[in-house]
C-alpha cells in the first residue's frame, strides 16, 4: 500500500532521505497548463516539509510522454542513470502522467527503481516498487495515464482537422506572422502579419518573382544582417521553404497539401505566388533538384546548337576551358564551338536592342475573350461558394457533437474542388502582357543600364523568356571575329522560339 510521507520515517527508520525532482510538460510554457516550474516548486515544498534533501532536479519541457512522441526526454534518461547509481532514495513528481504516458516507459522506471531500492513518489504518496501491491497500484495509474494520453492525441488530431477545415492556424507560427491570444483564456484569437517580419517575407517573394537567384537572395540577406524569426542565418533551404509554402498566399496547408482558404491575411497574391513557382520549376534549376551549384555562365544550357534544327530536343551549348579562355560547345560534341566573351557580347547587345523595338511589346499582347472570361468568373464564384458551404458544414455540429460534414468528406471534396478553382482563377484572370522576368527591363528608362544591374540568374531567365539563341559553325577555322550568321535569334512570337518549359520538381536536368 502507498505510504503517506509523514509516516515514511516509521516504515524506514534510521534512514536519511535524499530525493530528486522531475517535471515534464508537453505544452509550451507560455501557454496554458501547469508549468514545469510549478511542478518542481510543489516538489520542493514536499521535500522541505518532510526534511528530504534535494540532490537533483530534472525537467523536460515541451516533450510528450506518449508512444507517439517525436522528441527524446533527455532529462528523464539522466534521471534513470541517477537511480541506477543509487544516489537518491526517492523520486518525486507531481503526478504519474509526468513520468509516463506509455506502459513501456513505466516498466523501465519501475524495474530501475525496484532494482536500486528507490521509492517512487507522486500525488503526495510514496510507492515501494519492490512490493507487489504497490506495483499493481502504480501499473493501474500508468495504464490510466496511457489511456489519457491516447485520448489527448485523438482530441488534438480532431482539433487539427477542424482547424484545417475552418482555415485556422495550427502548430508553429509562420515566419512573417504573429498570433494574438485572449489575455483571460489564452485561446488563439487570430494570426496577423508581423510588422517587422512580414516585409522580410514579402521581399523574398518580390526578388524571386523578378528572377533573382536564390544564392543572390541569400547573399543579400547576409549582407544586410537579416535573420529568421528564430535568430538563425537565412539559408538556401530556408528561402526555398518560404517560397514553396502556399500559406503565404492565404491557403491552409494540411498534411502537406492545400486544404482551403486560411483565416490569416496573405502576404503575397496568388498571381505572384504562381509566378514564383513557375520560376522555381523552370528547367535546369539546381534548387529544384536539390544538388549541384547554380550556373556561372550566361548561356549555359540555354543557347542551342544550330546543327540540329529538326530535333525534338535540340542539344544545348555547354561551357568548357579552351586553352586559357572559356568557350561553348555543343553537348553532342558536333564540332560547334564559340568563344564565350564574343558570344555574350553579341547576345546582350541583341537583347537590349530588342527591348526598344515595337515588335517586343507586340509579342506579348493578348486579346482576352470576354465571353470566356465571364464564364470563368461565374464558374469561379460557384466553386468558391460550394467550398465555403462545405467548410461551414464541417464546423457545424448537432446536439450530439456530430458535424454535418466529416473532415474526411471535406478533404475529398476539396481535393476535387481546389484544382477546378485554380483553373477558373487562371481562366478569369486578365492575360499578363509581360512575364515577370522581363518586367523590370520593360519598365526601365535605360534598358542597357538595367540589364547591367541584374544578377546572372535574372539575366538568364530574361533570355529564356525572350529569345531562343542558336549557334552555328564558323565559316572558316580560327576566325577572330564573330560573323552575324554564326548566331541566330528566334524571338518570342517568331518561328523557332522554344520558350520556357517548366519541369517537375526534383527531376534531374
Amino acid at each position: 500500500m502507498p505510504i503517506d510521507p509523514k509516516y515514511l520515517h516509521l516504515v524506514h527508520p534510521g534512514l536519511v532521505f535524499t530525493c530528486c525532482l522531475y517535471g515534464r510538460s508537453s505544452r509550451d510554457p507560455k501557454k496554458r497548463g501547469r508549468s514545469v516550474g510549478d511542478q518542481l516548486h510543489d516538489g520542493r515544498v514536499l521535500a522541505n516539509t518532510y526534511g528530504w534533501t534535494v540532490v537533483e532536479e530534472y525537467k523536460d519541457t515541451g516533450v510528450s510522454a506518449t508512444r507517439y512522441a517525436h522528441k527524446s526526454r533527455d532529462d528523464f534518461e539522466e534521471m534513470l542513470v541517477l537511480i541506477q547509481e543509487r544516489r537518491v532514495r526517492i523520486v518525486v513528481a507531481y503526478e504519474a502522467s509526468r513520468y509516463y504516458r506509455d506502459l513501456e516507459v513505466y516498466v523501465r522506471l519501475r524495474n530501475t527503481c525496484a532494482e536500486a531500492g528507490v521509492l517512487l513518489c507522486y500525488n503526495g504518496q510514496i510507492y515501494d516498487l519492490t512490493d507487489a501491491n504497490d506495483r499493481k497500484l502504480t501499473a493501474q495509474d500508468a495504464l490510466q495515464a496511457e489511456v489519457e494520453g491516447d485520448a489527448i492525441r485523438e482530441r488534438n488530431l480532431r482539433t487539427v482537422r477542424l482547424n484545417a477545415a475552418a482555415g485556422r492556424p495550427h502548430g508553429r507560427t509562420l515566419d512573417g506572422y504573429r498570433r494574438r491570444y485572449d489575455p483571460d483564456t489564452g485561446d488563439l484569437v487570430d494570426q496577423v502579419e508581423d510588422a517587422e517580419r512580414g516585409p522580410v517575407i514579402r521581399r523574398l517573394f518580390d526578388e524571386a518573382a523578378s528572377h533573382r537567384s536564390i544564392r543572390g537572395i541569400v547573399i543579400r540577406c547576409g549582407d544586410e544582417g537579416l535573420l529568421t524569426q528564430h535568430g538563425t542565418p537565412i539559408t538556401r533551404s530556408y528561402v526555398l521553404g518560404v517560397l514553396r509554402n502556399p500559406a503565404y498566399m492565404g491557403r491552409r496547408v494540411y498534411q502537406g497539401k492545400e486544404f482551403g482558404d486560411a483565416t490569416w491575411p496573405a502576404l503575397v497574391d496568388a498571381d505572384q505566388f504562381q509566378a514564383v513557382q513557375d520560376y522555381l520549376d523552370q528547367g535546369g534549376r539546381t534548387w529544384a533538384r536539390g544538388q549541384g551549384s547554380e550556373p556561372r555562365h550566361l548561356l549555359s544550357g540555354i543557347a542551342l546548337c544550330g546543327l540540329h534544327p529538326e530535333a525534338e530536343e535540340e542539344p544545348v551549348m555547354r561551357p568548357y576551358i579552351n586553352g586559357k579562355s572559356w568557350s561553348y560547345r555543343c553537348s553532342e560534341r558536333t564540332h560547334v564551338s564559340i568563344n564565350e566573351e564574343m558570344l555574350h557580347a553579341a547576345v546582350e547587345e541583341a537583347v537590349v536592342q530588342r527591348l526598344e523595338t515595337p515588335e517586343f511589346m507586340a509579342a506579348f499582347q493578348v486579346e482576352p475573350d470576354q465571353a470566356v472570361a465571364m464564364a470563368a468568373r461565374n464558374r469561379l464564384a460557384g466553386l468558391e461558394r460550394q467550398l465555403k458551404e462545405a467548410q461551414n458544414m464541417a464546423t457545424d455540429f448537432d446536439e450530439h457533437g456530430v458535424p454535418q460534414l466529416s473532415a474526411a468528406s471535406l478533404a475529398v471534396l476539396e481535393r476535387r474542388l481546389v484544382p477546378l478553382i485554380k483553373q477558373a482563377q487562371a481562366d478569369a484572370a486578365p492575360p499578363q502582357s509581360v512575364p515577370p522576368a522581363l518586367r523590370r527591363l520593360v519598365d526601365a528608362k535605360d534598358p542597357a543600364a538595367e540589364w547591367e544591374g541584374m544578377d546572372l540568374e535574372q539575366q538568364r531567365s530574361a533570355i529564356r523568356h525572350l529569345v531562343t539563341v542558336r549557334i552555328h559553325r564558323a565559316g572558316s577555322q580560327g576566325a577572330r571575329r564573330l560573323s552575324p550568321e554564326r548566331v541566330t535569334y528566334a524571338w518570342v512570337g517568331q518561328p523557332g522560339f522554344r520558350g520556357v518549359v517548366p519541369r517537375a520538381r526534383g527531376r534531374a536536368e
